[in-house]
């Protein structure tokens, strides 16, 4: 399983008629087990970057190739949840063909067991956010797109959230592409950094993070984040 991406421009046009590029000459490619992670300014082009790869938009010059048949799970940055369907329904909804100790499981990790049979006005943000990544990993995806799943939480919360998806992450092998605008959860998660430039996006630095993911405690995030600091020092 393998994503390859080379997008060499993706414009749109306002309606004043003015042509506004968003992206350009953005290369990448990932593989099964592999948590890419996009780092860049707000509006820069992260997420009309996700809607490309997941096939959302095809108005762009340039190859996005990835296995036809891969089974794609997607977290939005709102929860888009189904008002009128419960927390189970939501997901079975999406994953119809999940059984009963799969969807468990991941009701279990998620802390949702007590709430499978709330409806989405009863769950906060925080809760929503959490179905909604049940739904993108109940479908058992090759390729998963997170964008900004933890935006809007406050700090302790968004910190239980990103650890459990980095345990779902870690029992899975499937390609995973995050957009996040926080640089700890950039580190704790991914496996490759791209940090994106302002529009039109383009990718500035593409930084590995070899220490494994369960070892990434407080200390060497600090450390690897220091090291980051330097590399755009160097960059400047």
């Amino acid at each position: 399983m393998r994503l390859d991406v080379d997008i060499k421009s993706k414009a749109f046009e306002s309606a004043s008629g003015k042509r506004h590029q968003v992206l350009s000459d953005v290369s990448l490619s990932l593989s099964a087990g592999e948590v890419a992670v996009f780092v860049g300014p707000s509006g820069c082009g992260k997420s009309t970057l996700l809607r490309i790869l997941a096939g959302l938009d095809h108005d762009f010059e340039g190859t996005v190739s990835r296995p036809q048949q891969a089974r794609l799970g997607m977290v939005f940055q709102e929860p888009r949840l189904l008002p009128w369907r419960s927390v189970d329904d939501n997901v079975r909804l999406a994953a119809p063909l999940a059984d009963e100790v799969t969807l468990s499981n991941l009701f279990n990790i998620l802390e949702l067991t007590a709430h499978r049979s709330h409806f989405p006005g009863e769950l906060s943000l925080g809760l929503a956010r959490r179905v909604a990544l049940a739904r993108a990993f109940a479908v058992d995806p090759d390729f998963l797109i997170l964008d900004e799943p933890l935006a809007s939480l406050d700090r302790a919360l968004a910190a239980r959230l990103r650890d459990q998806i980095a345990t779902l992450v870690a029992n899975r092998s499937a390609m995973t592409l995050l957009v996040t605008h926080e640089l700890d959860d950039a580190i704790r998660l991914g496996d490759r950094l791209f940090f994106l430039s302002p529009r039109p996006a383009r990718i500035l630095h593409v930084v590995p993070i070899i220490t494994p993911r369960a070892a990434r405690n407080d200390m060497e995030v600090d450390r690897i984040r220091a090291d980051l600091a330097l590399l755009h020092l160097a960059a400047d």
